[in-house]
């Protein structure tokens, strides 16, 4: 079996499949009564490379959450009443005129003893660093304030192109307002009322000219230079201490009184004779007076850090009890596509006792994740880290693992063979083929003949993984349903 699973492979004008086998794929999809263009839609959707970012930045009170919502096309929870709470995402996909981008949302803002300025700057800091282009929201009834301003200035050091949007504009009576944003500098305010979608539509089409194209998926290639590592957990968990351990020398102070704006230490390491690039992301450490505000900055480095990552290095004081923020960091590292390890540090202070409920801990709060590598280490003494290198190893494999569409499709002959769908109302929905359509992470597209219910998916996923390892990557699977047949045809 293993000669039939390929880590890498030239790419193909059809993505994960050859000419002859393109061919042969299609034929089939035919036979199945599937349309053309809806299957290479389908392959085409699951198999992109990363997806463009777009980070909406504006002050307070500007309406920028109705907009985020105006955007994704539905009602998602970015309206919060209760600033500084830390969400479970910050990024949702959206798509305009046939393209897909990443909306990255910066909502929950507050006024602390920073001051107003500082907390929407240092938002703002972190989302512009991972985006490609920014939405600015300006409200056009109050105009431009010293905030705004204070934005501006970090949007023009960053050298992103930025859309600026005037909002509130309800009709043509708001237009001379947004006329004067032009005094901002950033070129032209497009109106816009993202409460009753007015304008919405030719500030997406600006938003379409700023951005780049998703790049088309390339199997197994890797991208130059040494391969990134985020080392994220919540404050406190060592993570300045680990990253100085494996780096053998103090790259980064450990200081409990670090500020809230550090920006985030990238360090070249010789690690079991490989240069690795780890993105330290323990600049954040709780202040009292500013311990929401705190996790929620945490919250937004971590997205940066994992959004340029390719495996994310998930650190957890193991003798703590798992928290909430420990799953959450577990669940965006998933979410974000990345290779994950789970380093739980502070090992060696643990007695019989503690190891016993921290396994059962791990298989429930961490079900999620049971198929990712594990290690127990000691920042502080070094214990077990030569053991890092090599899960950072298999988990890179295991994402970037690909499965030929006729090794894939005999065993979900399989599948289908021992394991149908269960009947629900009358029917037994089947699935018909297949195809990975993508790597890192792997995605598959199943084309079936009825609704899979999320937990045949589930156990799809689960005989993919006995199968074929995968050992370290979460999984996308997504299904295409075949459009019921007219009886002429």
């Amino acid at each position: 079996m293993n000669d039939q699973i390929h880590s890498g492979g030239s790419d193909h004008e059809h993505g994960a499949l050859g000419d002859a086998e393109y061919a042969e794929f299609m034929e089939l999809a035919a036979q199945e009564g599937f349309d053309p263009e809806d299957v290479e839609g389908a392959i085409g959707a699951a198999g992109h490379g990363p997806l463009p970012a777009l980070a909406v930045v504006g002050r307070p009170n500007v309406g920028k959450s109705t907009l985020v919502n105006r955007i994704i096309g539905r009602r998602e929870a970015v309206v919060q009443d209760k600033p500084g709470v830390t969400r479970d995402r910050v990024s949702y996909e959206a798509e305009w005129a046939g393209r897909r981008f990443k909306v990255v949302d910066t909502g929950g803002w507050e006024q602390d003893v920073l001051g107003l300025d500082a907390s929407v700057a240092a938002q703002a800091e972190y989302a512009i660093e991972m985006a490609d282009a920014v939405v600015f929201v300006v409200d056009s009834t109050v105009g431009a304030t010293d905030t705004d301003e204070a934005v501006v200035k970090l949007l023009r050091r960053s050298g992103k192109p930025v859309v600026l949007c005037a909002n509130k504009v309800d009709g043509q009576s708001g237009e001379a307002d947004a006329t004067a944003l032009w005094s901002l500098g950033l070129g032209q305010p497009h109106p816009v009322s993202s409460l009753h979608g007015r304008g919405t539509g030719d500030m997406l089409d600006a938003v379409l000219e700023a951005l780049p194209e998703a790049p088309a998926q390339s199997f197994g290639t890797a991208v130059g230079g040494p391969r990134r590592i985020a080392l994220i957990g919540r404050p406190n968990v060592g993570k300045s201490s680990l990253l100085n351990k494996v780096a053998n020398e103090d790259r980064v102070v450990v200081n409990e009184l670090a500020g809230t704006t550090r920006d985030p230490v990238d360090e070249l390491i010789n690690l079991g004779g490989i240069t690795w690039k780890f993105i330290d992301t323990a600049g954040i450490r709780r202040r009292v007076h500013l311990q929401e505000g705190a996790d929620y900055y945490a919250s937004l480095r971590t997205a940066a850090a994992v959004e340029k990552a390719e495996v994310a290095v998930i650190l957890i004081d193991s003798s703590e009890s798992i928290s909430v923020q420990d799953q959450r960091i577990v669940t965006m590292a998933v979410e974000a596509g990345r290779a994950i390890v789970l380093a739980f540090n502070k090992w060696d202070t643990l007695d019989e006792e503690r190891r016993y409920y921290l396994e059962r801990e791990i298989e429930t709060e961490l079900a999620q994740v049971a198929w990712a590598p594990r290690v127990n280490v000691s920042a502080l003494t070094g214990r077990h880290m030569e053991k890092l290198v090599p899960a950072i190893e298999t988990a890179l494999a295991g994402w970037e693992t690909r499965i030929p569409t006729g090794r894939l499709n005999a065993f979900l002959g399989e599948i289908v063979a021992s394991h149908p769908h269960p009947i629900r109302g009358g029917k037994q929905p089947r699935i018909l083929f297949g195809t990975q359509a993508g790597t890192t992470p792997p995605r598959f597209v199943l084309f079936a003949s009825g609704f899979l219910e999320h937990g045949y998916r589930r156990f799809v996923e689960r005989r993919l993984r006995e199968e074929f390892g995968f050992e370290g990557t979460p999984i996308h699977i997504s299904v295409r349903v075949r459009e019921k047949r007219g009886r002429n045809k």
